[in-house]
């Protein structure tokens, strides 16, 4: 590699430090990294701001504003407090239970939408619960933000990866569903048993709490009917967009922020008041960190490293099965996994065309299992996880880098061996 791309190395590995030991804020750490990578020559303003391969990803960064926008106005009608009063009577105000019901709902719905507009949707149920019954917060968050990545993983608009990979192999919605589908239901399983060991110390109600809540109405939570009507007919809209994105052409970026700016004013809200609930931190932050990540591609850093790991297992299937799933679990771990399955999806594709058979597109599930499941490991692995982060941190529950990681790492080495018994037995 060249001197700027090591350059580029030290400066990434200098911000994640600052990041994961939060000795300063991590908007501040990748920014600074941002404004680094920009100094060395690793990126230039053209790369930074209108590359879509190395620079900032618009069509994230969009896609998320409008979501807010959307969240920022449901909140308004109390729509998540009346799900959230649901959630504790279904589970007669158990904690473990409680957990349960969110993670479902969470590893479903990840599976029809992206994952980060799942987790907007489902966090401020999560604060009103944990807070109503007196339970921390946040152990419940990052249980669910764990499990919209394992759910967005079944199928093809479930997760950003999988769409970068559907249009690289040529695999339709079908196949996506019939292979991935099957494992993440055996996943979640697998999940909720280790939700029961890894939080254990947070299942602990206040039974004069649980009475509490179980005694309200859930209808009573509404606050604004009319505009409870308005927002659900925008968000099945936004929604059905997202589904039928093949059909219609819309870049999902461009259906959400039209879906936000349509219901902000529908609803005769405050502007002002609403684009306070946007987070903005988080925003940010994703713009460091896309400049960052883009500057490690644009300086040869990833595809070195990727071509390495293809070169060494070059004509044995099964080694560059395994190798392309542990190593992309890794690596998505300290990197978004987008720019990652977008620098990938050309080598794993000249792989699958060298092997010139159809069990050669186990490749291709190597790698969306590896990249997605891969984002948990790290607070900062995937999008949904930096999201639910920011949201933590608004609502004064904030959670650090490590206390999401040290269960993430264990989640994240459990999950993709799960996945290896199964790539075997599917396709060897």
């Amino acid at each position: 590699m060249s001197v700027q791309a090591w350059l580029a190395v030290a400066v990434f590995a200098a911000a994640y430090v600052l990041i994961a030991t939060e000795w300063v804020h991590r908007v501040a750490a990748a920014l600074g990294g941002a404004i680094a990578m920009l100094l060395i020559g690793a990126t230039d303003a053209h790369e930074a701001f209108f590359s879509p391969d190395s620079g900032i990803d618009w069509n994230v960064i969009f896609l998320l504003i409008g979501m807010m926008l959307i969240v920022a106005v449901l909140r308004r009608t109390g729509l998540f407090e009346y799900l959230a009063i649901w959630a504790v009577k279904r589970a007669r105000g158990r904690p473990y239970p409680v957990m349960v019901i969110l993670v479902l709902i969470t590893g479903v719905a990840s599976a029809g939408l992206d994952n980060v507009t799942t987790v907007l949707l489902v966090a401020p149920v999560t604060l009103f619960v944990c807070d109503r019954l007196g339970l921390p917060a946040a152990p419940f968050l990052i249980a669910e933000v764990m499990a919209s990545n394992i759910g967005g993983t079944a199928t093809l608009i479930g997760d950003p990866p999988n769409i970068i990979i559907a249009s690289r192999s040529g695999l339709t919605f079908t196949e996506f569903l019939s292979v991935l589908a099957p494992i993440v239901v055996v996943l979640l399983v697998v999940f909720l048993a280790l939700c029961r060991w890894l939080f254990r110390d947070a299942f602990r109600a206040d039974s004069s709490r649980v009475a509490s809540v179980m005694a309200m109405r859930e209808r009573e939570a509404i606050r604004d009917p009319r505009l409870l009507t308005v927002s659900l007919a925008v968000l099945a809209v936004v929604l059905a967009a997202f589904l039928l994105h093949s059909v219609l052409h819309l870049e999902p970026s461009v259906v959400a922020i039209v879906g936000g700016l349509i219901l902000l004013a529908a609803s005769r809200l405050d502007p002002d008041e609403v684009a306070r609930d946007v987070e903005w931190h988080t925003l940010i932050f994703f713009a460091g960190l896309f400049v960052m990540v883009g500057a490690l591609v644009n300086t040869g850093v990833i595809d070195t490293v990727s071509q390495a790991a293809t070169d060494a297992v070059e004509g044995r299937l099964w080694g560059a099965t395994m190798l392309l799933l542990w190593a992309s679990a890794a690596l998505s771990a300290v990197i978004d996994n987008i720019p990652y399955v977008a620098t990938m999806s050309p080598i794993v594709a000249d792989l699958v065309h060298a092997d010139g058979t159809p069990r050669g597109n186990v490749l291709w599930w190597a790698l969306a299992l590896g990249a997605d499941l891969g984002g948990n490991a790290t607070a900062i692995g995937a999008s949904a996880n930096v999201v639910m982060l920011g949201i933590a941190e608004r609502s004064g529950k904030p959670i650090s880098f490590w206390q999401f990681t040290k269960y993430g790492l264990i989640v994240t080495v459990i999950t993709v061996a799960v996945c290896v018994p199964y790539l075997y037995l599917r396709f060897f």
